[in-house]
């Protein structure tokens, strides 16, 4: 499978001539008029699947992605789609049980022969019994781990090691094309099976066999 990163939590998953994208952004001109810096390259990209974890500006941009895909949308449930069944589990944006920044979907689906897991913008405390046993035996795992309104290092650590991912791809933290969240750099300090990577895409070829996960850093786009 061919992994790239555009930014945030905007992902495209590519196995053979099948693409799923997950949670791209929008036209983020209303952060900046705010002061916030996001630099990130307007996404332009085409997919089969588009999965869409909740409906805030920097992961409901639907209108960037092209090629009439199905999309499943913030929306609970096991979803049928032409490329297979998507869970889509609730959780909450915070961990004030949704109170401060509403609610957030967990997603899982098989794809290039992996258990794929993306958490959108999950805030929670910790996860619940029922949320890890829908997400299920996860190989390649995407979690936030930027803090304030997600998951800060420590919490995205203990998912991994709750979760027990082959593959974990950290996203939603502070780059040099924003200027909000922590960096990467307290997580990735966690592991001792790490590669930084100097491209923002890398191919998922063989699943590693050490007792921890690899965690993969794409560059920023």
């Amino acid at each position: 499978m061919h992994v790239t990163w555009y930014g945030q939590s905007a992902y495209a998953l590519r196995d053979g001539d099948t693409t799923v994208f997950i949670d791209p952004f929008g036209d983020m001109s209303a952060a900046r008029e705010r002061g916030i810096t996001w630099d990130y390259p307007p996404i332009s990209a085409d997919a089969h699947l588009l999965l869409v974890t909740h409906e805030h500006v920097d992961h409901n941009g639907v209108e960037a992605i092209g090629g009439d895909p199905a999309v499943v949308r913030s929306l609970p449930g096991t979803h049928e789609t032409p490329l297979g069944t998507v869970v889509s589990i609730a959780s909450e944006h915070d961990d004030a049980a949704g109170t401060l920044r509403g609610p957030n979907t967990l997603l899982a689906f098989d794809f290039g022969g992996l258990r794929v897991a993306h958490l959108g913008d999950v805030g929670q405390s910790a996860l619940r019994p029922e949320q890890m046993a829908g997400l299920g035996d996860v190989d390649l795992l995407f979690v936030p781990a930027g803090g304030g309104p997600v998951l800060d290092a420590a919490r995205a650590a203990e998912v991994v090691s709750v979760l027990g991912p082959k593959v974990v791809v950290p996203m939603h933290y502070r780059t040099h094309r924003i200027n909000f969240l922590d960096p990467v750099d307290d997580f990735v300090a966690r592991f001792d099976g790490v590669q930084v990577l100097e491209e923002a895409a890398f191919e998922t070829r063989e699943l590693p066999d050490g007792d921890g996960p690899l965690v993969v850093v794409p560059a920023a786009p």
